[in-house]
């Protein structure tokens, strides 16, 4: 069964660091390029970064550049969010989704065949 599970989330203090972890299982990681949302409340689903099934692409949102990285470990079918510099407007519940190869067109509704249940990520002081 294709799964996709995050954690890492949790409160954080403004200017600190967290790292969020995918973990799928059930479909072969390989092919598959995995992108990070988020979504605060009243507020739309938006990519945040994503990365390509081979690596070699990346994507980030323009608020977070410089500040997120994103990386994957397809031996260990991970995909990781290192956050810096946080701050209170990077306060969301956070979803990792895969999408076939690629993360062109990266957006929500029509990017994503499946999803996590979020992690929810609160920056304050």
């Amino acid at each position: 069964q294709l799964q996709l599970v995050e954690s890492g989330g949790g409160l954080v203090q403004p200017g600190g660091s967290l790292r969020l972890s995918c973990a799928v299982s059930g479909f072969d990681l390989e092919h598959y390029a995995i992108g990070w949302f988020r979504q605060a409340p009243g507020k739309e689903r938006e990519g945040v970064s994503c990365i390509s099934s081979r690596g070699d692409s990346t994507y980030y949102l323009d608020s977070v550049k410089g500040r997120f990285t994103i990386s994957r470990d397809n031996v260990k079918s991970t995909v990781d969010l290192q956050m810096t510099s946080l701050e209170p407007e990077d306060t969301a519940v956070y979803y990792c989704g895969a999408d076939d190869y690629f993360c062109d067109g990266i957006g929500y509704p029509q990017w994503g065949d499946y999803w996590g249940q979020g992690t929810q990520v609160t920056v304050s002081s």
